[in-house]
Order: structure tokens, then sequence, then C-alpha cells
């Protein structure tokens, strides 16, 4: 049977000690995502490896009749504006109070914070719940880093989680919220829920699946999702969110309460007896790139560094220093870094042409301690228009609009620099300035871990640095203020208030 379903996306991944806000502009130009689309331009997402791709397609696929509203993301950062969040919530709960359909799927991140309200999601579910009523099932897809709110959870009939980090999953992540959806729409009944908060934060770095323990935890929610448990999900949450809420929640829904409660704790109690396994060692950056070095010298491969505290998925703004410095100062040659955010240089990049040498002042305006500008004489090897599309599996199939992006060159260093921030997740990135990742010795990436999804297969070996920038990797660091008492601020760490 076919079902008429509203269907919008409103992404955001809220680092409350990040120096930026995302205004609506931010959202307008997707910054790393897919710009602003809205209305039939919305189904256009469906090849793409996002959440709402992969229900426009399963639905699709089923009959069903889309009536979209608005699709939009903006790279993560401090704060939504209260603008942002209202124009584009006002949007999506104007077209609820519409009614004319069977049920509401929305592609959300979880972890949104905007300047006047803690919970972003949750405050649009719960608004959208009240024009829709009680009977119009509401489904939502959640990013892996969500925060889940005891209100997301009592506003929505059902929400869905990644499963993977790097999130290679997105789109089949979509395709799951569509058969819970299409369920709840058959058996017109509420399905049994449970839900469990754990008292410890991860670093994100330890979120990876491809990685213990997240790879053995994520098997074990598969395979406990079986008979009358019909949906299990773990979101490691989003460390870096100053709120009562933040933190890891594990969630599920089925026909039997009692079945789905025991898979919850079953789950609960296996990351309790590993807790002291999400725990992440740090290289300081001096030591990152001797090890690069060394391991590079009889590989084959490039050796990737994260620079992880630096991370424009996370909320920084990718124009840090340190790694740059530590480099040059350890002598490092075939070395590539990117993406750096600085406009103005490449703006000037652009305006002298290739081969030209220009002394610029380089990134370094995070405002994080130890972090300067870089000054020096760059040689522009290369220059482009920052269009690409993405071809790893990461977001396979998405088109990118980075703004004017030069290659420059210094001492055996060659930085990829951008008009736009974006996330060094997809080898392509590196080629759009001229940079054959797969030709360097040392590649220093501003991400933490979704670039692992594109380069992992060409790596000799990843490592991860601490060079100072405002996305602190380490969740202990950070000045909280606001998280529940008693939650531990790392694994096996310190209690926050105790």
């Amino acid at each position: 049977m076919a079902f008429k379903i509203l269907i919008a996306g409103f992404q955001h991944e809220t680092n409350t000690f990040a120096p930026s806000p995302a205004t609506y502009d931010s959202f307008v130009r997707g910054e790393g995502h897919p710009a602003m689309a809205r209305g039939e331009a919305v189904l256009a997402l469906r090849d793409v490896n996002l959440p709402i791709g992969g229900f426009i397609s399963a639905s699709e696929q089923q009959g069903h009749i889309l009536l979209p509203v608005i699709w939009t993301a903006a790279s993560p950062s401090a704060q939504v504006t209260e603008d942002a969040y209202e124009r584009i919530a006002g949007e999506i709960v104007a077209a609820a109070a519409q009614g004319g359909f069977d049920a509401v799927y929305l592609d959300l991140h979880g972890a949104m914070v905007a300047q006047h309200v803690d919970d972003g999601e949750g405050e649009l579910l719960a608004r959208i719940r009240a024009r829709i009523g009680a009977d119009v099932p509401l489904v939502a897809s959640l990013d892996l880093h969500g925060n889940v709110t005891e209100r997301m959870l009592a506003s929505a009939d059902a929400l869905v989680a990644y499963r993977t980090y790097p999130h290679v999953d997105m789109a089949a992540t979509g395709a799951r919220a569509e058969r819970l959806l299409a369920r709840l729409l058959r058996d017109r009944k509420p399905l049994a829920k449970a839900a469990r908060r754990l008292p410890f934060l991860i670093p994100i770095n330890g979120m990876c699946t491809m990685l213990e323990p997240a790879r053995s935890m994520y098997a074990a929610l598969g395979q406990l999702e079986t008979g009358s448990v019909v949906s299990l999900s773990f979101t490691p949450g989003f460390p870096a969110a100053d709120f009562p809420e933040c933190g890891p929640v594990i969630w599920g829904y089925g026909e039997d309460a009692a079945a789905v409660r025991q898979a919850v704790d079953a789950l609960h109690d296996m990351m309790l007896r590993d807790e002291a396994k999400w725990a992440v060692p740090f290289l300081s950056p001096d030591a990152a790139v001797a090890e690069a070095m060394r391991l590079s010298a009889s590989a084959d491969k490039p050796v990737v560094i994260a620079d992880t505290q630096d991370n424009p998925g996370a909320g920084a703004d990718s124009n840090t220093t340190g790694m740059l410095r530590a480099l040059l100062d350890n002598g490092a040659q075939d070395a590539a870094l990117g993406l750096l955010w600085d406009p103005e240089a490449a703006a000037r990049a652009h305006a002298a042409g290739v081969g030209a040498t220009l002394e610029l002042t380089l990134g370094g305006r995070s405002g994080t301690p130890g972090d300067t500008p870089f000054v020096g004489a760059f040689e522009v090897v290369a220059l482009s228009d920052g269009r690409c599309r993405y071809d790893g599996p990461m977001m396979h199939g998405m088109q990118v609009d980075l703004g004017p992006v030069a290659c420059l060159a210094i001492d055996g260093v060659r930085i990829a620099v951008s008009s736009t921030k974006a996330q060094m997740l997809d080898r392509n990135l590196y080629r759009v300035a001229g940079i054959e990742p797969e030709a360097m010795k040392i590649l220093v990436n501003k991400s933490s871990v979704h670039f692992r999804a594109d380069f992992e297969p060409i790596a000799h070996a990843v490592l991860v640095a601490k060079a100072p920038g405002p996305m602190t990797a380490d969740p202990a660091d950070l000045p909280w203020t606001r998280l529940t008492p008693g939650i531990r601020v790392r694994p096996m760490g310190q209690a926050f208030g105790g």
C-alpha cells in the first residue's frame, strides 16, 4: 500500500566550545554538504550516501508518495544561530501543520544545539508532534554522534542511528528508517521502547567502527536485533556539547517490551565491562611526524596523520598551523596537508598565478592557545575552482564546491588551501588541489576518523596527533560546566562535579 510521507532534513553537529556559529548562510551553502534544497530538488539526493537519499530510494521502490519540504546541513561548528534555527525549523513545522500526509520522516543529526535551545532535535520533534498529533507516525534517522535526549525519544515513534564511523551506512540507515516507518504504518500500533544512558564520555577517535572496541559493540548490536527486537541503536555521542544530556545512549524498539529491555541491558553491560578499552592514546605533533618519517622511509604507501583537534567535521575551523610547523621543523619531505581553510591566501594565490612565490601569513586564527599564524614564502604549485565529486565510500557521489583552491609548497611540504571549510574525508579533496595523495610519503588530514574510509586502503599506517586546536580530542580536557553530575569525562576518568 502506498502512503504519503512528509520528508525533511536539518543536520548540524554542534561543538559548544568551537569558535564560529552556524548561520543561515552556512546552511544555504552546505559547507561540505550538499547545498540547501527545497521541494522536488530534495529528491535529487536519492543517489547520494545520505540518510534521506536511502529513505527516498527505498520509499520510491515501495511506491510511496513523498512530500519533500527542505534538506539542509552545515559544517559542524559552534551553536546554530537563533535566526537559522527558527527559519529552518519553522519551515518544517509549517509544512507539518498543513497535514495531508500519513507519516513524517526527518533526516536529523542528533547533536544540534542552537543559541536559544540546548536540544535542537528534541525541540523540532516536539513542535512537529504538537502539530500532527499522536496518531501520525514520526520517524527520524540520526548520526552515530547524536546526543540522544529524553525529549527526542519521547517525541518520535522511532529513532534509527548509523552503525558505522566513518559513516559509510548513511543511505542504509535511511532505508532502515523507511522499513521501520512502513511497519508502523502497516501495524498501526506503537512499538515497545527501552533506553539506557552510559555514565562516561568517549573520545571521538575511539568510536571508529573499523577498530576495536566499537567493531565488537556494533557486531553485538546486530546479533541482538532479531525476533521480536525490531530495532537497536547505539550513539557513542558527540563529546563536545556542554549540556546535561551529552553522552552515549543505547535504545531499541520491538514487539515485546521485556525482550527489548533485555537486549538494551545486555549492550549496556557490555559497554560497562569494556569501558577501559574506549580510551584513546594520542601523539604530540613532533612525535607523530617523527614516527611518520621513520615508517615512511621504507614504505611504499603514505603514512597518514590525523590532525584531530582541527577537524572541521567536529566544529573546528580547519586553519591551525601546529602540524604544518611540526612537518617543517622535522624536515619532512614529500608531505601534504589538507584542507587548510584560508580564503585570503587562496585568493592571493589565484591572483598571483601558478609558479609565483608569495609571502603569506597562513592560518593560525583559531584563537586556541599555542596556535599562531605561519609566515613564510610559498610557491603556488596548482590552482582550481574547487569543484569536485566525492568518489570515496563516505559520501560517494556528492558534488562539493570549495571555492577557489590552491596548492602551496614550502620546503618539501604541500598545503591544500581552500576557501570553504571541509573535512579531509575523500582523496579527491587533495586532487582538486593538484596533489596526488598516493604519491606522497606523509599525509596530514584535518579529520578525526571519517578519512579512514577512503585513506585506509592507501595508508601504510595511521597515526593520531594532538596539535593545538579548538576540537579537543580528549573530552576530559574540556572546561565542562553543565554535564550531568557523576558522568565520567573520559573512559575510567574523573566524574564531573566530583
